[in-house]
């Protein structure tokens, strides 16, 4: 039987993909990838992702939440706010029936994103309000942790929540095992050939708990170079080389 890909998290809404998302397609299908589980980081996003779903039903699958970092459609980024998820909350409940995950949500406490503990703690009750979603919709979480990986998985192991992904997961393989023990998943994209950092983890963690993502259009193989979906074979085969699996 010939192997298929589930690319876990993408960003297959960004504006990067506007001009030629026909072919990017194409290109996703050509590379044996069978679901594309597209999350949102602002609200602004819900309806195009909800879009390219009924566009291409057979390969999108939606995910939307609202992330700790908020751009506000300029270049800057500020921490998310409460306010930030009046919008969205009704969104979740309308559209229930489409979505397979509530994500990209999580905690960013990254010094220059999130100088002042007020910064952190509005993280935390935007986190927690879109986790008591999740159980709610009785759905699963796509996690961005970047500078927060104990607070996170412990906040979520607080909140009872079972099924989680925690995408490009930088923390430490004590943290990430922590996680392990509550059920949780993590992914990598292509990124992370180049970063020797993630081998360490990467070989401390069970082969069952790891997915693979591309974060499309961003952590490809190239810095300079837009991601795709159909990079997600390199995630793939890179960790099939940590891991010794050689035939892969």
């Amino acid at each position: 039987m010939e192997s298929v890909f589930v690319d876990c998290h993408c960003h297959i809404s960004a504006r990067e993909f506007e001009e030629d998302l026909e072919d990017v397609i194409q290109r996703t299908r050509e590379a044996r990838v069978k679901t594309l589980i597209a999350v949102t980081e602002e609200v602004r996003e819900f309806n195009r992702v909800l879009q390219l779903q009924q566009s291409y039903p057979d390969l999108v699958a939606p995910c939307l939440g609202v992330h700790p970092l908020q751009s506000c459609g300029g270049p800057e980024q500020r921490s998310v706010k409460l306010q930030d998820l009046d919008e969205a909350l009704p969104l979740f409940y309308k559209h229930r029936e489409h979505l397979v995950a509530i994500g990209e949500i999580g905690l960013d406490f990254t010094p220059w994103c999130t100088p002042t503990q007020q910064d952190r703690d509005n993280q935390v009750t935007v986190f927690l309000k879109q986790l008591d979603v999740a159980k709610q919709l009785d759905l699963p979480v796509n996690i961005h942790s970047r500078s927060a990986a104990k607070v996170t998985i412990e906040t979520m192991r607080e909140q009872g929540i079972r099924g989680a992904l925690l995408h490009n997961f930088a923390g430490k393989p004590s943290v990430a095992l922590e996680g392990v023990k509550a059920g949780y998943y993590f992914s990598f994209p292509p990124a992370v050939c180049r970063n020797q950092q993630r081998e360490k983890l990467i070989k401390q963690l069970p082969l069952e708990h790891i997915c693979l993502e591309t974060d499309s259009p961003a952590l490809g193989l190239d810095k300079q170079v837009r991601n795709e979906p159909r990079n997600i074979s390199a995630s793939c085969r890179y960790i099939a080389e940590v891991k010794g699996f050689s035939h892969i």
